[in-house]
């Protein structure tokens, strides 16, 4: 076996069995020839025999742990990893403990990992001073996750070959050190999860320090997830014109943060035609204080033909006046038809929808999207809609296109728990 990926280490046989195999096969690794191993949700009692599963021909070491978990037994679990695989490329380590001891751990690991093999790096635990100063070196690394704290202090990054960068924080000012001069020639992605009690102009000076190192010519994916309310200034995001993927995340429980509207989507559109994936906010929620309308979805249409998902505050109200035939496109110039843009679903959330009005926003949606086949919603209400979507494509014969479906939206904790496990080459 070369790879066992094991996403649930609590449906694992009992810790008996394990003592079994661990006195059989005389501390030898139990798989000799794996390559992988990734196991989630581990839990105290099988942390002392990961170390079973693991040789000098694994390179590629994922676990996620449970909350609480004694730090000294982790600790000293984690120490063991470079004895055990000394040709590590990547290594991934989450659900760890807030401590010193599990600081010292991981650095340590990094401080003795061959430098020159190692390709990702994703720990959510601080580092020390010096591991700090070899992490952002690597020369090979590809894919890095980093959690940076109110006290640390960062040297800029060169990493010639870095194309996936996770950042955590809980401060605007530490972070940009990382930016600033660095080398980061194939950066791709950039994701960051904010702990912060108060965002500031965020975007702002994430656009001042990746222009100063050249950014804005690589970066595809830009992913911010803040669990409070906050208003984003978007047109800091307009210098980056190869942007495939949008997501810019915040919470509407105390309020309606959103700004959204047709300008800044006929803006970010106009600019960013490669866009794939459109998220600006949590579901749409239903105490929208502005969101875009017709135009914005036209503008959509028009300028990004490849964008395939999309969150956003919407007016509702506003699709139920559909487009003419061909529709002007807003910043356009003259009337223009509309492309058939490749969206095919579209996040409602609680979006409010005047009564009577279903199916002239279903006929007004599939006019502008001819492709939608998914809407997720939280208010029923677009269920409605759905069922529409789905009469109409029936009437008109749209044989090569997949039927609409109508799906309770997931919540925002369970549609992003693979973000934090994803390792990229």
């Amino acid at each position: 076996m070369r790879e066992l990926r094991q996403w649930d280490a609590s449906d694992s046989p009992s810790p008996e069995t394990f003592s079994a195999i661990q006195f059989f096969t005389a501390n030898e690794p139990l798989l000799p020839n794996l390559k992988t191993l990734v196991l989630t949700r581990v839990q105290g009692w099988f942390v002392p025999f990961i170390p079973l599963f693991l040789s000098p021909r694994t390179t590629s070491v994922v676990l996620s742990f449970e909350s609480n978990l004694p730090e000294v037994m982790i600790a000293s679990m984690i120490t063991t990893l470079p004895t055990l695989c000394p040709d590590l490329h990547k290594i991934a380590l989450y659900g760890l403990p807030k401590s010193s001891m599990i600081t010292a751990a991981v650095s340590g690991v990094l401080l003795i990992t061959n430098r020159n093999n190692l390709q990702g790096f994703r720990v959510d635990s601080p580092l020390t001073e010096e591991a700090s100063e070899v992490l952002y070196e690597l020369p090979n690394l590809r894919g890095l996750s980093v959690v940076i704290e109110r006290e640390s202090r960062l040297p800029s990054a060169s990493l010639p070959n870095l194309t996936d960068l996770i950042v955590r924080c809980d401060n605007e000012d530490v972070w940009p050190q990382l930016f600033h001069g660095a080398t980061l020639g194939k950066l791709e992605r950039v994701d960051f999860f904010l702990e912060s009690g108060q965002i500031g102009d965020f975007l702002g000076a994430f656009k001042r320090a990746a222009l100063s190192s050249s950014l804005q010519n690589t970066l595809s994916g830009f992913f911010i997830f803040a669990g409070r309310s906050w208003s984003p200034n978007y047109s800091s995001l307009l210098p980056f014109t190869q942007m495939v993927n949008l997501q810019v995340y915040f919470s509407c429980d105390d309020g309606c943060s959103s700004t959204v509207d047709d300008d800044i989507i006929i803006n970010l559109s106009r600019t960013m035609p490669k866009l794939k994936s459109l998220g600006l906010g949590e579901a749409p929620c239903r105490q929208i204080a502005t969101g875009i309308t017709t135009n914005g979805f036209l503008a959509l249409a028009h300028h990004c033909p490849q964008l395939s998902t999309l969150c956003v505050h919407l007016q509702a109200a506003s699709l139920s006046e559909p487009p003419g035939i061909p529709g002007m496109v807003p910043g356009t110039g003259p009337a223009a038809s509309l492309t058939d843009c490749a969206l095919t679903e579209l996040d409602v959330g609680e979006a409010p929808v005047p009564e009577g009005s279903a199916m002239i926003i279903a006929l007004t949606l599939l006019r502008i999207f001819p492709r939608l086949c998914s809407i997720e919603f939280i208010n029923e209400e677009w269920e409605e809609v759905g069922n529409a979507i789905n009469r109409s494509q029936e009437i008109i014969d749209c044989s090569s296109k997949k039927r609409p479906l109508t799906t309770s939206r997931n919540t925002f904790n369970d549609r992003f728990t693979g973000v934090a496990l994803g390792m990229s080459d």
